[in-house]
Protein backbone atom coordinates (compact mmCIF):
# COMPACT_ATOMS: atom_id res chain seq x y z
CA UNK A 1 0.00 0.00 0.00
CA UNK A 2 1.22 3.22 -0.50
CA UNK A 3 1.64 4.74 2.71
CA UNK A 4 4.14 7.90 4.44
CA UNK A 5 6.00 6.49 7.61
CA UNK A 6 9.43 7.68 9.00
CA UNK A 7 11.48 5.35 9.57
CA UNK A 8 14.68 5.83 10.78
CA UNK A 9 14.02 5.29 14.36
CA UNK A 10 12.60 1.46 13.60
CA UNK A 11 14.42 -1.59 14.31
CA UNK A 12 13.84 -4.89 12.46
CA UNK A 13 12.35 -7.54 14.85
CA UNK A 14 12.02 -11.51 14.58
CA UNK A 15 8.89 -12.47 14.47
CA UNK A 16 7.57 -16.20 14.81
CA UNK A 17 4.15 -17.72 13.69
CA UNK A 18 1.91 -18.71 16.68
CA UNK A 19 -1.05 -19.89 14.78
CA UNK A 20 -1.97 -19.81 11.73
CA UNK A 21 -5.97 -19.24 10.44
CA UNK A 22 -7.38 -19.50 7.21
CA UNK A 23 -9.57 -17.34 6.41
CA UNK A 24 -10.51 -17.72 2.47
CA UNK A 25 -9.05 -19.45 -0.43
CA UNK A 26 -6.52 -17.33 -1.23
CA UNK A 27 -6.32 -15.38 2.50
CA UNK A 28 -4.84 -16.30 5.81
CA UNK A 29 -3.72 -14.52 8.89
CA UNK A 30 -0.51 -15.46 10.82
CA UNK A 31 -0.30 -14.64 14.69
CA UNK A 32 2.96 -13.65 15.76
CA UNK A 33 4.66 -13.60 18.66
CA UNK A 34 7.09 -10.80 18.27
CA UNK A 35 10.13 -10.04 20.47
CA UNK A 36 10.44 -6.18 21.71
CA UNK A 37 7.27 -5.34 20.07
CA UNK A 38 6.21 -1.80 21.44
CA UNK A 39 2.47 -2.15 20.66
CA UNK A 40 0.43 -0.03 17.93
CA UNK A 41 -2.87 1.55 17.47
CA UNK A 42 -5.30 0.21 15.01
CA UNK A 43 -4.71 1.01 11.52
CA UNK A 44 -1.18 0.59 11.43
CA UNK A 45 1.06 -1.40 9.53
CA UNK A 46 4.63 -3.59 9.70
CA UNK A 47 7.19 -3.80 7.08
CA UNK A 48 7.94 -7.44 6.59
CA UNK A 49 11.02 -8.80 5.58
CA UNK A 50 12.25 -12.37 3.81
CA UNK A 51 15.88 -13.44 3.53
CA UNK A 52 16.85 -16.21 1.56
CA UNK A 53 19.33 -18.85 1.96
CA UNK A 54 21.44 -16.99 -0.50
CA UNK A 55 20.86 -14.02 0.89
CA UNK A 56 18.51 -12.77 -1.60
CA UNK A 57 15.95 -10.45 0.49
CA UNK A 58 12.41 -8.93 -0.32
CA UNK A 59 10.13 -6.90 1.62
CA UNK A 60 6.31 -6.01 1.86
CA UNK A 61 4.39 -3.81 3.65
CA UNK A 62 1.28 -5.05 5.55
CA UNK A 63 -1.67 -3.89 7.96
CA UNK A 64 -2.06 -5.07 11.18
CA UNK A 65 -5.21 -6.97 11.97
CA UNK A 66 -4.95 -7.24 15.45
CA UNK A 67 -6.34 -4.71 17.94
CA UNK A 68 -4.03 -2.51 20.22
CA UNK A 69 -5.50 -4.72 23.34
CA UNK A 70 -3.48 -7.83 22.32
CA UNK A 71 -0.40 -8.97 22.72
CA UNK A 72 0.26 -10.75 19.49
CA UNK A 73 0.34 -9.50 15.89
CA UNK A 74 -1.86 -10.43 13.81
CA UNK A 75 -1.14 -10.13 10.13
CA UNK A 76 -3.80 -11.19 6.79
CA UNK A 77 -2.02 -11.49 4.12
CA UNK A 78 -3.89 -12.56 0.68
CA UNK A 79 -1.97 -14.25 -1.78
CA UNK A 80 -1.23 -12.35 -5.00
CA UNK A 81 0.26 -14.63 -8.00
CA UNK A 82 3.04 -12.28 -9.18
CA UNK A 83 3.99 -11.33 -5.79
CA UNK A 84 7.57 -12.51 -4.16
CA UNK A 85 6.24 -12.49 -0.54
CA UNK A 86 2.45 -13.56 -0.50
CA UNK A 87 2.95 -16.72 -1.80
CA UNK A 88 5.04 -17.89 0.46
CA UNK A 89 3.51 -16.39 3.61
CA UNK A 90 0.62 -17.56 2.45
CA UNK A 91 1.37 -21.50 1.14
CA UNK A 92 4.54 -22.28 2.99
CA UNK A 93 5.06 -20.69 6.05
CA UNK A 94 4.22 -23.08 9.08
CA UNK A 95 3.91 -22.74 12.78
CA UNK A 96 7.44 -21.74 14.38
CA UNK A 97 8.48 -20.31 11.33
CA UNK A 98 10.23 -16.98 11.95
CA UNK A 99 10.73 -13.52 9.83
CA UNK A 100 11.62 -10.13 10.19
CA UNK A 101 8.96 -6.93 10.59
CA UNK A 102 9.45 -3.57 11.60
CA UNK A 103 7.11 -1.13 12.97
CA UNK A 104 4.19 -0.42 13.68
CA UNK A 105 4.36 2.72 11.10
CA UNK A 106 1.69 5.26 10.21
CA UNK A 107 0.07 7.75 12.02
CA UNK A 108 -2.46 9.48 9.77
CA UNK A 109 -4.67 6.20 9.35
CA UNK A 110 -5.60 5.41 12.68
CA UNK A 111 -8.13 4.77 15.29
CA UNK A 112 -8.71 4.80 18.93
CA UNK A 113 -11.93 4.52 20.79
CA UNK A 114 -10.88 8.14 22.18
CA UNK A 115 -11.31 9.84 18.91
CA UNK A 116 -14.98 8.99 18.55
CA UNK A 117 -17.29 8.92 15.96
CA UNK A 118 -19.78 8.38 14.39
CA UNK A 119 -17.20 6.40 12.44
CA UNK A 120 -18.00 5.04 8.46
CA UNK A 121 -15.29 2.43 7.85
CA UNK A 122 -15.75 1.42 3.27
CA UNK A 123 -13.34 -1.40 2.72
CA UNK A 124 -12.73 -3.29 -0.37
CA UNK A 125 -10.99 -6.78 -1.02
CA UNK A 126 -7.98 -7.06 2.22
CA UNK A 127 -8.97 -3.29 2.24
CA UNK A 128 -10.72 -4.83 5.08
CA UNK A 129 -8.00 -5.35 7.32
CA UNK A 130 -6.90 -2.38 9.01
CA UNK A 131 -10.61 -1.55 9.50
CA UNK A 132 -11.06 -4.63 11.30
CA UNK A 133 -8.58 -3.73 13.69
CA UNK A 134 -10.10 -0.87 14.50
CA UNK A 135 -13.69 -2.59 15.09
CA UNK A 136 -11.83 -5.31 17.53
CA UNK A 137 -10.12 -2.70 19.11
CA UNK A 138 -13.45 -0.79 19.74
CA UNK A 139 -15.02 -4.17 20.94
CA UNK A 140 -12.08 -4.89 22.75
CA UNK A 141 -12.39 -1.74 24.89
CA UNK A 142 -16.28 -1.95 25.17
CA UNK A 143 -17.09 1.00 23.26
CA UNK A 144 -20.65 2.40 22.30
CA UNK A 145 -19.20 4.60 19.26
CA UNK A 146 -21.31 3.85 16.91
CA UNK A 147 -19.74 2.33 13.69
CA UNK A 148 -21.16 1.35 9.72
CA UNK A 149 -19.06 -0.53 7.80
CA UNK A 150 -19.93 -1.49 4.64
CA UNK A 151 -17.47 -3.80 2.71
CA UNK A 152 -17.29 -4.87 -1.08
CA UNK A 153 -15.81 -8.18 -2.14
CA UNK A 154 -15.90 -9.91 -5.05
CA UNK A 155 -18.14 -13.34 -4.20
CA UNK A 156 -19.23 -14.55 -0.68
CA UNK A 157 -16.20 -17.02 -0.57
CA UNK A 158 -13.52 -13.98 -0.73
CA UNK A 159 -15.50 -11.97 2.52
CA UNK A 160 -12.76 -12.05 4.63
CA UNK A 161 -13.14 -12.57 8.54
CA UNK A 162 -16.64 -13.49 7.56
CA UNK A 163 -17.93 -15.54 10.72
CA UNK A 164 -16.77 -12.83 12.76
CA UNK A 165 -18.31 -10.11 11.29
CA UNK A 166 -21.43 -11.78 11.81
CA UNK A 167 -21.45 -12.28 15.09
CA UNK A 168 -20.06 -9.03 15.80
CA UNK A 169 -22.77 -7.04 13.50
CA UNK A 170 -25.64 -9.49 15.26
CA UNK A 171 -23.86 -7.74 19.25
CA UNK A 172 -26.40 -5.02 18.73
CA UNK A 173 -23.90 -2.96 20.55
CA UNK A 174 -24.18 -0.10 17.28
CA UNK A 175 -22.24 -1.68 15.17
CA UNK A 176 -23.71 -2.18 11.64
CA UNK A 177 -22.72 -3.98 8.71
CA UNK A 178 -23.59 -3.86 5.07
CA UNK A 179 -21.60 -5.89 2.44
CA UNK A 180 -21.84 -6.27 -1.48
CA UNK A 181 -20.80 -8.97 -3.61
CA UNK A 182 -19.83 -7.25 -7.27
CA UNK A 183 -19.20 -10.46 -9.02
CA UNK A 184 -21.25 -13.02 -8.00
CA UNK A 185 -23.82 -13.84 -5.83
CA UNK A 186 -25.73 -16.74 -4.35
CA UNK A 187 -29.34 -16.87 -4.61
CA UNK A 188 -30.14 -16.18 -0.77
CA UNK A 189 -28.19 -12.93 -0.71
CA UNK A 190 -29.67 -10.00 1.02
CA UNK A 191 -26.72 -7.71 0.85
CA UNK A 192 -26.04 -5.17 -2.16
CA UNK A 193 -24.87 -6.97 -5.42
CA UNK A 194 -22.81 -4.37 -7.38
CA UNK A 195 -19.66 -1.84 -7.20
CA UNK A 196 -20.02 0.53 -4.28
CA UNK A 197 -21.70 4.01 -5.47
CA UNK A 198 -22.78 7.19 -4.53
CA UNK A 199 -26.59 5.96 -4.06
CA UNK A 200 -24.79 3.12 -1.81
CA UNK A 201 -22.84 5.36 0.06
CA UNK A 202 -25.93 7.56 0.57
CA UNK A 203 -27.95 4.22 1.70
CA UNK A 204 -25.60 2.66 4.53
CA UNK A 205 -23.34 6.24 5.58
CA UNK A 206 -23.98 8.96 8.14
CA UNK A 207 -25.53 11.90 7.05
CA UNK A 208 -23.22 14.64 6.24
CA UNK A 209 -24.82 16.72 9.24
CA UNK A 210 -23.39 13.92 11.90
CA UNK A 211 -19.92 15.02 11.41
CA UNK A 212 -18.73 11.48 10.33
CA UNK A 213 -15.10 10.44 10.08
CA UNK A 214 -14.07 7.97 7.81
CA UNK A 215 -11.95 5.79 7.02
CA UNK A 216 -11.54 4.25 3.41
CA UNK A 217 -9.30 1.22 2.38
CA UNK A 218 -9.15 -0.87 -0.61
CA UNK A 219 -7.50 -0.50 -4.58
CA UNK A 220 -7.48 2.64 -5.65
CA UNK A 221 -10.02 2.96 -7.94
CA UNK A 222 -12.52 1.84 -5.17
CA UNK A 223 -10.64 4.28 -2.66
CA UNK A 224 -10.62 7.17 -5.00
CA UNK A 225 -14.41 6.62 -6.02
CA UNK A 226 -15.71 6.61 -2.40
CA UNK A 227 -13.41 9.34 -1.12
CA UNK A 228 -14.96 11.57 -4.24
CA UNK A 229 -18.50 10.14 -3.50
CA UNK A 230 -18.74 10.82 0.51
CA UNK A 231 -17.33 14.35 -0.61
CA UNK A 232 -19.60 14.87 -2.54
CA UNK A 233 -22.42 14.31 -0.26
CA UNK A 234 -21.61 16.63 1.87
CA UNK A 235 -18.25 14.87 4.38
CA UNK A 236 -15.47 16.73 5.36
CA UNK A 237 -12.78 16.12 3.48
CA UNK A 238 -10.47 16.39 6.37
CA UNK A 239 -12.51 13.81 7.95
CA UNK A 240 -12.55 11.02 5.47
CA UNK A 241 -9.04 8.88 5.78
CA UNK A 242 -7.92 6.74 2.67
CA UNK A 243 -5.43 3.83 2.49
CA UNK A 244 -5.09 2.39 -0.97
CA UNK A 245 -3.04 -0.44 -2.92
CA UNK A 246 -2.11 -0.96 -6.40
CA UNK A 247 -4.38 -2.63 -8.78
CA UNK A 248 -5.11 -6.11 -8.20
CA UNK A 249 -8.02 -7.49 -9.42
CA UNK A 250 -10.45 -5.97 -6.51
CA UNK A 251 -13.57 -5.63 -5.86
Amino acid sequence: MARAAVLGRLTWLEAQVARIVPETPRVRSLVLDVEDWPGHRAGQHVDVRLTAEDGYQAQRSYSIASPAEDERVTLTVERLEDGEVSPYLVDEVVVGDRFELRGPIGGHFVWETEIGGPLLLVAGGSGIVPLMAMVRHRAAAGSSVPVRLLYSSRSLEDVIYRAELEELGAAGDGLEIAQTLTRSSPPEWTGFSRRIDAEMLAEVGWAAADNPLAFVCGPTRLVEAVADGLVGLGYDPSRVKTERFGPTGGP
